[in-house]
């Protein structure tokens, strides 16, 4: 009987996804429960497993978009599992073409996804180099890409590359190079390690530049700034570091200040807690804030759950046990659904300013930057004082002007007074 292996439903926003990476091969002998394909969308990378033992008969090429519920691959499980004899074990590699009239299921110990092996023959990097993400450890596409970024980072620093491992477009040829041969002065050649380096874009990259793109078209963004004194927050800290560590197990961070402020800007401000559905506004009754986390694949923002009623310890708990989970590859997207703001911190790569862009159909997001010491008034004096921008861009279809100051002022207010926080004002 033929099972059909279709894409899984992946969440209200997700329509379809990109196949990087099969694990097996037209004819293949699979099991129940073994990884099929490997699937990125703009949000996570899954896995497709077996439904049924039997024979697999692929239907979508390596590198398709499929859509959600599409028939990706059939199983036949008419077929009886191939056995294993123990002479076929012991036949030497040697031997192994002349034998192959007897059929022998392929070894899974060593075995790599064909993806794997393409790029290791490209590159020239051992899989078994790498440190496998994948289940069980196994080497993943991601992470051969991954490896060979590095590569490339090191080639750049003034090593010497392994391999070319992919052409570049033409460029010019140097005065000091010989003359070369007639046929080939209309396309000179610039290797790679000279002036540019290309690679593929990875299929997660495409999908997060279209999103951003339809962002931009289709909501009307503004950004608004304000600055805010860190001060009391980064001296409460410091003060508390050590008790709140004992306590709770986690250290106490700058994030759940802002996360707990923006619960009670929201709250004076309920305008930016709601968003549009077709002709209508929803305002939500809930604070389920995403925090972006950066990872080698780009950016996830899961989302912390009913921060009104967490602790700032159980805040830094989430934070940590995303971050692992990141740092991981198992963010899966129930984490990423259902948060009605977003808080994105460029400040721990340096950045002084920016204009986050929204993650909708959430209206509004903030913007935390690195904290710099600078010269500022302070009742009539020049003080030095840490200093952080704060940025809010927000949907100015659906969020007024003032009621973005109003935000903006509400967080201000909350941390350089923390005590607020604690009480709830």
């Amino acid at each position: 009987m033929q099972h059909e292996v279709k894409i899984p439903s992946l969440g209200e926003s997700i329509v379809s996804g990109i196949i990087t990476q099969w694990n097996c091969s037209n004819g293949d002998y699979v099991k129940e429960g073994d990884v099929l394909y490997e699937l990125e969308t703009d949000k996570i990378t899954s896995e497709g497993a077996a439904e049924v033992s039997g024979t697999v008969e692929i239907l979508a090429e390596l590198d398709a978009e499929v859509n959600i519920g599409q028939v990706v691959a059939k199983i036949d499980d008419a077929v009886a599992a191939p056995e294993e004899t123990p002479e076929a074990k012991e036949v030497p590699a040697e031997t192994t073409q002349d034998a192959s009239s007897e059929p022998t299921p392929k070894p899974d110990n060593g075995k790599q996804a064909p993806s794997v092996e393409r790029i290791a023959a490209q590159t020239g990097i051992d899989p078994s180099s790498v440190e496998g993400t994948g289940k069980a450890g196994r080497v993943t596409k991601g992470d051969m890409l991954k490896a060979s970024e590095s590569v490339s980072d090191k080639t750049t620093n003034g090593a010497e590359p392994e391999a070319t491992t992919e052409p570049v477009s033409p460029g010019p040829v140097s005065k000091a190079t010989s003359a070369p041969a007639p046929e080939a002065v209309a396309k000179p050649v610039v290797a790679s390690s000279d002036r540019v380096t290309r690679k593929k874009m990875t299929p997660i990259r495409k999908k997060i530049a279209e999103r951003l793109v339809s962002v931009k078209n289709e909501a009307a963004i503004l950004t608004t700034f304000n600055e805010v004194d860190m001060s009391a927050v980064m001296k409460l800290r410091k003060e508390m570091q050590e008790d709140f560590v004992k306590a709770h197990g986690v250290k106490l961070g700058f994030m759940s200040f802002f996360v707990k402020a923006v619960v009670g800007a929201l709250k004076a401000v309920p305008g930016i807690n709601a968003q549009i559905d077709g002709n209508e506004i929803v305002t939500n009754h809930f604070y389920d804030i995403g925090v972006a986390v950066g990872t080698d694949r780009g950016l996830v923002v899961p989302v912390i759950r009913d921060c009104e009623q967490l602790s700032f310890a159980e805040v830094e708990q989430a934070l940590v046990g995303y971050a692992n989970q990141a740092k991981a590859g198992k963010i899966t997207i129930e984490d990423m659904q259902g948060g009605v703001f977003t808080i994105s911190n460029g400040g721990v790569y340096g950045s002084l300013l920016s204009t986050p862009i929204i993650n909708p159909p959430q209206s509004g997001i903030l913007g935390m930057h690195t904290i710099q010491e600078r010269p500022i008034a302070v009742n009539g004096e020049v003080q030095i004082r840490p200093m952080m921008y704060l940025a809010l861009s927000y949907d100015h279809r659906i969020v007024d002007g003032k009621e973005a100051v109003s935000f903006l002022i509400n967080i201000k207010q909350a941390i350089e007074n923390p005590s607020r926080l604690l009480f709830g004002i």
